[in-house]
């Protein structure tokens, strides 16, 4: 039995190292590419769906309605809000012609934002698509401008990176520190040739990408996925590029309870289900090792024989991560969170099974 934990904890350490060093690592070594031709500034359509978001679209839209581009649009598409959003749309309407504004109204029939969003595709009066949220502000003035120059010739689909705002509290760090994660997952496999997903947050791509790949169609059963879902099922290694320029972040407001935390990850676990086989594979094998490597590293402390092996495996995956994960933090601009790395990485343990439940039997099939 004691043999059986080793041989677990050592498959499960070192795959965890094939992850760090073979993937992840890519990704603290990009650079972006010299030779490639970004030059010239298309017109660009914002896409912004907002039910009941009146404070956040005063406080954050004229970011986005303030750029450094010469020809672009901002559509909100006000998705049946019935709080004030309508008064202040029409205010900063009349003080900015590049904003257009779509109210949905009535009775809402449907989950989620996908229907709202179609709408703002199709009125979208240009091919470059660039989505963000209505509690979210890009980093600079020049936000359109860094996300749009990697659409060029075959690329047409372009990730991003959004961070959390940075505000005191564990949980914040934990909640800074799981998005990074992602991040790192899903633009590291962009990297290496294999993109599964994107962020609606700071999203890309061609109109005509979306059309001819049939939008939603293939999972407009479910609210959440218009952008993982998507992503997955229309990305390839040749349509798609991640665009890590610091000005391009698009910065948004952490939740600040855990009750919140929870139903939103639990949101968003759920079209993991729906991705491509292989996909899966790859992800259920990333995360069934880092659970592995802490519960049975933790069993086999409990046997004198072990404890030194232990020590010396979790010191090589831990080490190996800090080597990879300091360039992409600075990168990132989330340095603080560096010398905490050990603490909130042990503690994706209880994350695992804190969320384990809404994973298998979880139904969140609503937005706002």
């Amino acid at each position: 039995m004691n043999e059986l934990l080793g041989y677990a904890f050592l498959f499960f350490t070192l795959l965890q190292l094939l992850y760090w060093a073979l993937i992840f690592s890519r990704l603290s070594r990009y650079k972006e590419n010299q030779n490639e031709n970004f030059s010239g500034k298309p017109p660009v359509s914002v896409i912004i769906c907002a039910r009941n978001e009146a404070e956040n679209l005063k406080q954050f839209l004229p970011y986005f309605l303030e750029q450094e581009y010469p020809t672009y649009e901002v559509i909100i598409v006000n998705d049946h809000s019935f709080d004030n959003s309508s008064k202040i749309l029409l205010d900063f309407q009349n003080k900015y012609t590049n904003l257009r504004v779509i109210s949905l109204q009535g009775q809402k029939s449907y989950s989620g934002k996908k229907p709202a969003l179609e709408v703002g595709i199709e009125t979208a009066a240009f091919d470059i698509l660039l989505l963000s949220d209505a509690d979210c502000y890009p980093s600079s003035p020049y936000w359109i401008e860094r996300m749009q120059s990697k659409i060029r010739g075959i690329i047409t689909l372009g990730l991003g990176f959004s961070p959390y705002e940075k505000k005191p509290g564990l949980l914040n760090a934990f909640i800074r520190f799981e998005t990074i994660q992602a991040a790192i997952h899903y633009l590291s496999f962009a990297v290496v040739g294999f993109p599964y997903m994107g962020v609606g947050r700071n999203l890309v791509y061609k109109k005509s990408l979306f059309n001819e790949s049939n939008g939603f169609v293939d999972h407009y059963d479910i609210a959440s996925g218009d952008d993982d879902l998507f992503v997955n099922a229309i990305a390839t290694k040749d349509n798609t590029k991640i665009i890590l320029d610091p000005s391009s972040f698009v910065y948004s407001i952490p939740k600040s309870s855990l009750r919140e935390f929870y139903y939103q990850k639990s949101r968003h676990l759920q079209t993991g289900k729906r991705y491509k086989p292989f996909h899966q594979l790859l992800l259920g094998g990333l995360s069934l090792s880092h659970f592995g490597h802490y519960f049975f590293g933790c069993c086999l402390l409990f046997i004198p024989v072990f404890r030194t092996w232990v020590l010396v495996l979790y010191l090589l995956r831990i080490v190996t991560m800090l080597i990879c994960i300091r360039p992409i933090l600075r990168r990132m601009q989330q340095q603080d969170l560096f010398r905490w790395i050990p603490i909130l990485d042990a503690s994706f343990v209880l994350y695992y099974v804190f969320l384990a439940p809404a994973m298998i039997f979880g139904n969140m099939n609503k937005w706002n």
